[in-house]
């Protein structure tokens, strides 16, 4: 198993037989832009696990009666989940960081009730208006 499934590991030949599809299939994608392979500093391609695993969803794509243009935009959509997904992973790591070095802060919500400080993870009504605010750090408000 290959850890890095982006790594350009994968000549064209190789990658043809992986795929299941001729070399010159390979080439015309790639000019087109649907699967775009590494390059080595020669200008050889090299493909990745995960490229491998476009050119076979391709394959099944168009083999259902899916034009490329659309197999590209989709393909072009699934790689948008993928850095959305990884987005996420990191501003939530980021988030858990920041709450883990800061264990005393406390948030406050003011409304028709007045100040009232609000516990970690407790809701507050949403047919109130609820306005959130956290001391800066260092006292300067």
């Amino acid at each position: 198993m290959i850890e890095d499934e982006d790594a350009p590991v994968f000549a064209i030949a190789v990658a043809a037989e992986l795929s299941e599809m001729h070399p010159q299939t390979l080439r015309q994608y790639d000019r087109i832009g649907l699967v775009v392979p590494g390059r080595t500093r020669g200008g050889s391609r090299r493909y990745s696990a995960r490229n491998i695993q476009q050119l076979r969803e391709v394959a099944r794509l168009s083999a259902d009666g899916m034009s490329l243009p659309a197999i590209a935009r989709l393909l072009d959509l699934e790689d948008e989940v993928r850095m959305l997904r990884r987005r996420v992973l990191d501003l939530e790591g980021a988030l858990r960081a920041e709450r883990e070095s800061r264990p005393g802060v406390r948030v406050f919500a003011a409304g028709s009730a007045g100040v009232i400080p609000v516990s970690s993870g407790r809701r507050i009504r949403r047919s109130t208006d609820v306005v959130l605010w956290r001391p800066r750090r260092g006292g300067d408000e």
